[in-house]
């Protein structure tokens, strides 16, 4: 599989580095934001108005800058599967996960994304493979979200085999996805999510349609909630996660996972007054530290 043309990844730049960042903190929101509007919308409309609010921001974008098709087969069945993998597969999956377990479990369960990444990253490219560096850096940031999460999550695992395993197969199709972005170069980022996004929204609408009927009735409060979370953790965030991917390989990206709920809670702390705790800091330091490790080990 090595074989398919990709284009070479580089060493992470300071820019690089803080665009991670940034896009676990819109990641880390959103966790806000879906609980704001799933309770009004439920969580198949509210995916399914979500995936087609992000596609309805870049198609003008999109539009402008002319519309690329997928000039092959080939590149089809990679952009359909693409659009199962990134969007419409873990979206369900992470939704029923969480209406079964605790949403901290849920998170610990994704934080093994990096883990995923390396040894998939590995099997899959020529210039991505798995160094002692890199398992030491994967080690930290799992340390650090288990930090964060406290290990109590671990007792939300005692509801049953499927909702774990849901959100451990949803952590699968993300870093999958991000092998088959690094196969589709020359569709610019913006106009691959577009077309990824267009994808999701014809095959998710339909479906809300069929098995919840109209959409339902949102108060100002949920509407704001999901309109933002199409524009920034589904528009904006795709557009980043694709540059990001191509520019610095599969393996350091996915350290985003380790972020994410870093974010989410001192977005708690921050916005929802809940209590910061020493463990927060040890956590931050760990993740940081752990992209430190990573990031001087990345191709140059």
């Amino acid at each position: 599989m090595a074989s398919v043309s990709q284009p070479a990844i580089r060493a992470a730049t300071p820019l690089d580095l803080s665009l991670l960042v940034l896009l676990a903190a819109v990641w880390g929101s959103a966790f806000m934001a879906i609980k704001i509007g799933v309770v009004e919308s439920g969580a198949v409309w509210l995916v399914a108005l979500r995936v087609l609010i992000g596609f309805l921001v870049l198609l003008p974008w999109a539009l402008y800058r002319g519309w690329i098709w997928p000039s092959t087969r080939s590149e089809w069945r990679l952009i359909v599967a693409l659009a199962a993998l990134n969007v419409l597969i873990p979206f369900f999956l992470i939704s029923w996960a969480q209406s079964q377990i605790p949403s901290s479990t849920t998170a610990l369960l994704m934080g093994v994304g990096p883990l995923l990444a390396m040894g998939i990253a590995h099997f899959t490219s020529s210039d991505d493979k798995f160094t002692t560096r890199k398992a030491v850096a994967v080690t930290l940031g799992f340390a650090g979200v288990m930090t964060v999460l406290g290990f109590e999550a671990l007792h939300g695992l005692g509801g049953g085999i499927l909702p774990p395993a849901a959100a451990l197969i949803a952590s699968c199709c993300y870093i999958s996805s991000g092998v088959l972005v690094r196969r589709i170069p020359h569709i610019p980022p913006v106009r691959l999510s577009a077309l990824v996004l267009g994808l999701a929204s014809a095959v998710f609408l339909p479906f809300a349609l069929v098995t919840q009927g109209p959409p339902p009735a949102l108060s100002a409060q949920a509407l704001s909630a999901i309109v933002y979370l199409g524009l920034f953790p589904t528009g904006l965030a795709y557009i980043l996660r694709y540059h990001l991917v191509r520019k610095i390989g599969l393996s350091l990206f996915a350290h985003v996972g380790n972020l994410i709920p870093l974010f989410g809670l001192a977005f708690g702390v921050l916005l929802l007054g809940e209590a910061l705790t020493p463990s927060l800091g040890i956590a931050a330091a760990l993740i940081f530290v752990a992209l430190a490790v990573a990031r001087s080990g990345s191709s140059s």
